[in-house]
């Protein structure tokens, strides 16, 4: 039998439950599963309030790792589920934090990891940062796990910041709820399925993908290019509103505010614009657009020839 270590940062519970769903077929293969949820050091809030959820940009951004409360878990694991959720383009602070930690290098040091990640869309890059840190902690990362609010983009954008700020997924009446299908979270019980059969088979040892055409990474290829827009624009504006003071520092708010009418901004007139200039080159960058897209899905991908297997 085989013990696996679920570490954990849900705000909303909804990444929990996915966490949960592939775990279950683990347990119940007789598999020991340990759960770290990680809490920062004071914990931050939810539902967040206008000037707190804008106060942890700078530091989510910049990768800054927040003090987390105290933890232990056993010396070593045959699995690591790394299940985490972006801020603002990037890891959430728990995560890089964890991942930053001589403790949390110690545990991932030469284990199979499998991230998951639940997401509105934009993940791509936060994974980039999340694949870097596990290398830099000699992990060996067997596959990705990506779930994505299937709200159009343009709704999403409202949703899911009202989530954020009230705490209810229906909190935009008029628009459809925020967050992961409750099929969607049901349906992620298939990686866990499919990793049980991995142990048992011996194929999951971190040096090969053992979840590829279970659907488990799908890429939108005209979003790639927004992550990367926004990416460069938070790096730069991070820095401006952390040269003008710490977490929580009343200097803050001025620059936040004139940051936040820049984002407005950007929404109304930019993103409109860009898809529409997206839109019109989609066919002569097709073949790009898709090269790209099936590299940030690696190393699960986005296959589906094995769902009825594991379904």
């Amino acid at each position: 039998m085989k013990r696996i270590l679920v570490v954990l940062y849900s705000q909303t519970g909804q990444l929990e439950r996915v966490a949960r769903a592939i775990a279950a077929p683990l347990h119940e293969a007789g598999h020991t599963v340990d759960w770290l949820r990680l809490e920062s050091q004071p914990p931050y809030p939810f539902p967040w309030t206008f000037w707190s959820f804008l106060d942890a940009f700078p530091e989510s951004v910049r990768l800054t790792p927040p003090p987390l409360r105290s933890w232990s878990v056993a010396a070593r694991y045959d699995l690591v589920l790394l299940c985490w959720t972006p801020w603002f383009l990037s890891p959430a602070p728990p995560v890089a934090a964890f991942l930053q930690s001589e403790a949390g290098r110690a545990v991932l040091r030469d284990t199979p990891v499998v991230t998951v990640t639940a997401a509105r869309n934009m993940w791509v890059l936060a994974q980039e940062d999340v694949k870097r840190m596990l290398a830099g902690a000699g992990a060996r990362h067997s596959d990705h796990v990506a779930l994505t609010d299937p709200g159009h983009t343009l709704v999403t954008v409202v949703t899911t910041p009202a989530w954020m700020l009230t705490g209810r997924r229906d909190a935009v009446a008029s628009l459809p709820r925020a967050g992961l299908t409750d099929a969607q979270v049901a349906g992620s019980v298939r990686f866990g399925r499919a990793l049980a059969a991995a142990f048992a088979d011996g194929s999951l040892d971190g040096q090969r993908p053992v979840l590829t055409g279970l659907g488990a990474a799908q890429v939108d290829p005209a979003l790639v290019m927004s992550e990367k827009i926004g990416r460069r624009s938070f790096r730069v504006w991070s820095k401006i509103v952390s040269a003008a003071g710490g977490p929580g520092a009343r200097t803050r708010r001025p620059v936040l505010a004139v940051y936040v009418a820049f984002l407005v901004l950007m929404i109304i007139t930019v993103v409109p614009v860009s898809l529409a200039i997206r839109t019109l080159l989609k066919p002569l960058m097709r073949a790009r657009l898709q090269a790209q897209a099936a590299a940030y899905e690696r190393p699960s991908g986005r296959g589906t020839e094995r769902l009825s297997r594991f379904s």
